[in-house]
């Protein structure tokens, strides 16, 4: 049996169903908000890659080293963005949370902390997991930072250790949570999500 099977998890608005051909013009949708797919150090599909974009996610779905999640709007089912588990390794119990991007206006909301809470809340009590890592572009700071803001440390970084879209060769930054680490920062990100705060941060 897989580490990560096939579920909806949703709080706030916000559901993560498992991605699906589906999602194809949805996912183009908000990829095109904002034209997400110009920013260099972020792996969001192109508007006629879309499809190829699921295709794949499936694909390492059915090969079962990622497990791909559509991010949408709960009560009307509009697509948002995408988050995944990835590099998935049942033995020691480990995930990774990445392919994550939204639509440019759900960036600086409530939606990327609901979708971190949910997958880390999944991950530690119900799969059970050890640790929960990330990896970004060494250029990718604003990823850094929410990665950081979440309360991950940093374990490192792996030089030239992946392709760009453009053909250059990055470094990748890790980060990670232990589950010894997750009562605290369930209760952080419970803190950042229940504050008052204005419409946009």
């Amino acid at each position: 049996m897989a580490l990560v099977e096939p579920v909806t998890l949703s709080s706030r608005g916000i559901a993560l169903v498992p991605l699906a051909l589906a999602h194809e013009e949805g996912l183009r949708a908000a990829a095109a908000d904002g034209e997400l797919w110009q920013i260099r150090v972020t792996s969001v599909p192109e508007p006629q890659d879309t499809r190829g974009y699921i295709e794949t996610a499936l694909q390492m779905r059915e090969a079962g080293n990622r497990f791909a999640f559509a991010v949408t709007d709960e009560a009307t089912g509009t697509v948002l963005g995408s988050t995944s588990y990835h590099d998935i390794l049942p033995a020691v119990k480990r995930v990774e949370v990445g392919y994550t991007w939204y639509a440019k206006r759900c960036q600086r909301t409530h939606v990327n902390t609901t979708c971190k809470l949910l997958m880390l809340t999944h991950a530690f009590d119900t799969l059970g997991c050890n640790v929960v890592g990330w990896r970004t572009d060494n250029f990718n700071h604003a990823s850094q930072r929410a990665i950081e803001r979440l309360g991950a440390r940093k374990d490192g970084v792996i030089r030239s250790h992946a392709l760009r879209r453009d053909g250059t060769i990055r470094d990748t930054v890790m980060y990670s949570v232990t589950a010894g680490e997750w009562p605290e920062i369930k209760a952080q990100l419970l803190y950042l999500l229940n504050k008052p705060r204005p419409e946009k941060e």
